[in-house]
């Protein structure tokens, strides 16, 4: 018998894949995935843990390292630390995500099958439906360690296996696809990843109270704008740039001013010099982008506004600059300046002036305005400042846009507080470079905080869940990194705040000054160093213009060269105010004139995203989170390569080890009474098949049966916690070797339960046909009775009223009668016009009677009947009382001919009669010389006789010529026709025998017209021989017809005696 159970034995945080052949454990077959059974104890030394909380040497990084390369190897690449998922991105396409898939993790407990990223979806959709309370999903690690590709396939379950209202059904399109835009426009192909995300998202799906999908929001955090200026080499810009390039339609890219050439004619494109990748194809990703525009509701205007923008960002890294003999600059390429003008929709001049000088505000008496022309350099920086501004402002509005389509339109419906969401996080993981700079500062602090976030919320759900349980807290010692966060975002004394002081401080500010101030404010924290605050050793590995910072995850070196200039991220006046005059519907929505009016400074980058995050958290500290920690297996993005030391990189920088030890320092396993009690109930006699009693102390006799020691477990008030993970594997173990006998258990009482069910149905079933059978006869017995009995009674008042006048009372007994009556004539008609017997009549038919008997006869007689009929009636007058054997052939009528299939006439003979044939009969002639008897036929036509031998004709005879007929008053059927001795040449007459001998005589005195011409002889028959002779048939009554020839030369005929007589 297959079996397949939940794995609900292992750990709420942890379930292996070895513990139990319930289980499906997928393997990798050529690149693909298939499903089989664990079913030995020895799959764990193979596949490793599903669950990092069941490690037995949870502290050793080697181990866990160890776990992860036996699942990637097997492409198991999830696995659990409780309730945190981790992926390694596999690099190749695996066969896990289709709907079967998404429909085998649908409703499931967490833990009863394999680790994936459905189940971690499916697990925060039944908390939203169940526990009506907002979710989020945190998706962090490295880039190309597959967060967009995680992220995705979340929106996929989602889209895919919510139910769907009748005027949502667009949300779900167009959330999938939001991620082709936002890719399109903040992807970009890096050293590590051919489509890394250089921003952060976040992303709430909105759903009903029913949990299907009903909106969206989008926020976007920390958009690297600096790679629309610049590259490192090997790597590209955005995405969009290199598609509108190769897939834009001619006229299309006429109208931009584009050439559909190598995008290595672009400035801002060439740094890279990557202009194509083997594994993006960019004409593809263009359809793609294109149909989602149109999805998620761009019309064709606002689509070419902002392509515009994206072209006006490859012509402004085109314009050259040059420097004239008062060694002021200006724009030497006038065509770039054209086509940038059109496309912004602003004054070619008005541009260049911009571009080229400086618009200063002098506060005195009254306000004033100096213009001051720019250098070269300072050209350049703030031609590649308005790049980068025009980019990033246009990013954000793309998000504003696509988050007012994916906005639910139901305002009541929103308003009546019944929608729920589910956060997801895409942001950047913890990094580490060789140079890093302003962008690793910013992301390396977002990671601490959100590391922060997860250390609060994991031990305080711990500590709820003991107190919950009753099981007493344990102080569990951890690196609390609120030092970090605040050495980093601490007011007046942070690094942010300094950072900001120093860019707004007046004079002569550096980089380099910004760090010597962070000497002097930081530098006995225990976390910050620098070249000069470090001692000998560590000196060396810290450059002079250099910090360390001291993470969670480990330490960082940060180069603060740019740090000033990245953090002001300033754009000058001037440019503004032509940008707020811009006739391109989107720059103008991006650049407002309020923030002309408004004369405060901008907040700093890093100002700004330290608010953003703050923001971020307040979001995630109101929901219930999940999260997963992506890892990248080698640098080379090959399938099957599991490179070691990047993977302890990044399992340091991750904070997986810290995770895993903090939710170990407690009891790794924890489970319902229930959910443990059915699992291993089987172990226990006791317990087995069915505890009936309390679920508490089933699990007591059930633990005490399995000699579990009181330091390796507790009971709680509804749960069981196992503090070691050996303690899990012991009992998993005897489960395993328990099984083959639970199952051959099971299939007994299977097979026995079927065959009881199957024959229970069987009988209910014969029963129901017996009842039902039975119910039909005993009705069709009680209707018939009672229609008999109607009868009877019928039958008996009309016997009674027989005699009345037809009345209701009679009428039913009348009817009887008559058709009694008439049944009865109708089964006995008369045989023939002899028969004179005729039913009696009742009463009320003897008026009809008569002519009902004189119809039957009517009836039965055809044209062929009357014609023998009057034959009848001639011969009735010739032989009626006169010869014996005459009554014998009264009731036979008379027909055309007595030759049957084997007397059938010759062709020949018909040839030569023709259709003159009226009658034909087989007879026997006697000869004239020894009365020899010859067998012939006899065929009568209209004006002769004819003797026929076979196929001879052997003599005529002309009815005008024939005498007549003579024969006996006997029974025989002897008959002499008389010719004149002129015709018969000197033959005589003929004497010829036939069985219808009363037949034949009246069809041939009929036809020869001869009636009066019979005769008929009482003992002799005298006849002409040849020559004049004479001879006689004596004819005598016997027992039996016999003809001879006596002594005397007479034929002597024994005619047997017929009694009958009519």
């Amino acid at each position: 018998v297959r079996l397949q159970t939940s794995s609900e034995g292992l750990p709420d945080s942890a379930s292996s894949d070895l513990t139990s052949m319930f289980m499906f454990k997928e393997v990798g077959v050529e690149g693909g995935v298939r499903l089989v059974m664990e079913s030995t104890l020895s799959a764990r030394d193979r596949v490793g843990v599903q669950d990092f909380l069941l490690l037995e040497n949870y502290t050793s990084e080697a181990a866990f390292i160890e776990n992860l390369r036996r699942r990637y190897k097997e492409n198991l690449i999830y696995t659990y630390i409780g309730s945190v998922l981790v992926s390694v991105n596999p690099y190749k396409e695996l066969e896990i995500y289709s709907k079967q898939h998404m429909e085998r993790y649908r409703g499931v407990n967490f833990y009863e099958i394999s680790p994936h990223i459905f189940a971690l979806a499916d697990n925060s959709y039944r908390a939203v439906r169940t526990e009506r309370r907002d979710q989020c999903i945190l998706i962090s690690g490295e880039s190309g360690a597959g967060k967009t590709e995680a992220s995705k396939k979340i929106l996929q379950y989602y889209t895919t296996m919510c139910p769907t209202r009748h005027n949502t059904h667009y949300i779900r399109e167009r959330l999938l696809q939001s991620n082709p835009v936002l890719e399109a426009f903040g992807n970009a192909k890096t050293l590590r990843n051919d489509n890394s995300s250089r921003f952060g998202k976040y992303m709430d799906v909105q759903f009903d109270y029913k949990g299907a999908p009903i909106g969206g929001h989008i926020i976007n955090y920390l958009l690297e704008k600096s790679r629309v200026v610049h590259q490192n080499h090997g790597e590209r810009s955005f995405h969009i740039f290199y598609q509108l390039l190769e897939s834009g339609d001619n006229s299309l890219l006429t109208r931009l001013g584009l050439q559909k050439t190598n995008p290595q004619h672009y400035h801002y494109l060439v740094k890279g010099n990557c202009p194509r990748v083997s594994s993006i194809s960019d004409k593809h990703s263009w359809k793609i982008v294109t149909k989602a525009f149109t999805v998620i509701g761009f019309n064709e205007e606002e689509v070419e506004e902002l392509l515009k923008v994206v072209a006006s960002v490859l012509h402004l890294g085109n314009m050259q600059f040059g420097v004239d003999e008062f060694e002021e600059t200006h724009v030497t390429t006038d065509t770039q300046l054209k086509y940038l003008a059109e496309l912004l929709g602003v004054a070619g001049s008005a541009l260049s002036e911009a571009l080229t000088h400086k618009k200063l505000h002098i506060l005195f008496v009254g306000e004033k305005t100096m213009i001051s022309p720019l250098n070269l350099d300072q050209v350049l920086s703030a031609r590649d400042a308005l790049a980068k501004a025009i980019y990033g402002r246009t990013f954000t509005w793309l998000v504003q846009k696509i988050n007012q389509s994916l906005a639910f339109q139901d305002e009541v419906y929103y308003t009546s507080k019944c929608s729920s969401v589910i956060g997801l996080l895409d942001i950047y993981g913890f990094e580490v470079f060789q140079q890093n700079s302003f962008e690793q500062f910013c992301i390396n602090y977002c990671n601490e905080k959100l590391q922060q976030l997860f250390i609060e919320l994991t031990l305080k759900s711990e500590q709820e869940e003991y107190e919950a349980e009753g099981i007493g807290w344990e102080t569990v010692e951890y690196f609390n990194n609120k030092i970090i966060c605040d050495l980093v975002e601490e007011k007046f004394r942070g690094i942010i705040a300094i950072l900001d002081e120093e860019c707004l401080r007046p004079g002569d500010a550096s980089d380099i000054t910004f760090l010597e101030k962070l000497e002097d404010t930081l530098g006995g924290h225990a976390h910050f160093v620098t070249h000069k605050l470090a001692n000998g050793k560590t000196r060396k590995a810290v450059g002079r213009e250099e910090f360390r910072l001291l993470h969670y995850a480990g330490e960082v070196n940060y180069n603060v060269t740019g740090f000033l200039d990245k953090n002001n991220d300033l754009l000058y006046r001037n440019l503004k105010e032509v940008m707020c005059q811009s006739g391109n519907q989107i720059v103008k929505q991006c650049f407002h004139p309020d923030e002309l009016i408004d004369q405060r400074r901008p907040e700093t980058a890093a100002t700004q995203f330290k608010l953003s995050l703050a923001g971020l958290m307040d979001i995630l500290i109101l929901k219930e989170p999940s999260y997963m920690r992506c890892i990248k297996p080698n640098n080379g993005k090959q399938p099957g390569q599991f490179e070691e030391v990047l993977i302890r990189h990044q399992v340091k920088y991750l904070g997986l080890m810290e995770n895993l030890r903090v939710r170990r320092a407690g009891f790794a396993y924890r489970r319902s009474f229930e959910a443990f009690l059915q699992r291993y109930k089987p172990l226990c006699p006791d317990t087995w098949p069915n505890w009936r009693g309390q679920l508490l102390d089933g699990v007591s006799t059930l633990v005490k049966h399995l000699n579990y020691k009181p330091e390796e477990y507790r009971l709680g008030r509804t749960k069981i916690f196992i503090r070691f993970p050996k303690t899990l594997f012991l009992t998993e173990d005897a489960l395993e070797i328990r099984k083959k006998t639970i199952a051959i258990t099971l299939q007994k009482c299977w097979r026995g339960y079927r065959e009881r069910a199957k024959y229970q149905r069987i009988r209910h079933a014969v029963i129901m046909i017996q009842s039902w059978w039975r119910g039909v006869k005993g009705r069709r017995r009680a209707r018939h009775r009672r229609q008999a009995a109607d009868t009877i009674r019928m039958f008996i008042k009309g016997f009674i009223l027989r005699n009345e006048p037809r009345c209701p009372g009679n009428e039913y007994f009348l009817d009887h009668v008559r058709f009694s009556y008439l049944m009865t004539i109708k089964r006995n008609l008369p045989k023939s016009v002899l028969d004179k017997a005729w039913p009696r009549p009742p009463p009320s038919l003897t008026e009809v009677e008569t002519h009902t008997h004189t119809n039957s006869h009517r009836n039965t007689h055809t044209h062929t009947h009357t014609h023998s009929l009057e034959q009848k009636v001639v011969a009735s007058d010739m032989f009626k009382g006169q010869k014996d054997n005459y009554p014998q052939s009264v009731p036979r009528l008379f027909v055309g001919t007595r030759l049957g299939n084997n007397e059938e006439i010759n062709l020949k003979v018909l040839q030569t009669l023709g259709s003159d044939n009226k009658y034909g009969v087989a007879v026997t002639k006697y000869d004239r010389h020894g009365y020899r008897a010859r067998p012939r036929q006899l065929l009568l036509t209209a004006s002769t006789a004819v003797l026929v031998q076979e196929s001879k004709v052997k003599q005529r005879i002309d009815y005008t010529s024939l005498l007549g007929v003579s024969v006996s008053c006997h029974s025989d059927g002897f008959f002499v026709l008389h010719l004149p001795p002129a015709t018969s040449k000197q033959k005589g007459d003929l004497v010829l025998q036939c069985d219808h001998v009363i037949e034949t005589v009246t069809k041939l005195a009929i036809m020869a017209e001869k009636i009066h011409n019979i005769n008929i002889s009482q003992d002799s028959i005298k006849f002409a021989l040849a020559r004049g002779k004479e001879g006689v048939i004596d004819f005598t009554p016997g027992a039996e017809l016999r003809v001879i020839k006596t002594k005397n030369g007479h034929l002597a005929v024994m005619a047997p005696r017929i009694s009958s007589s009519v």
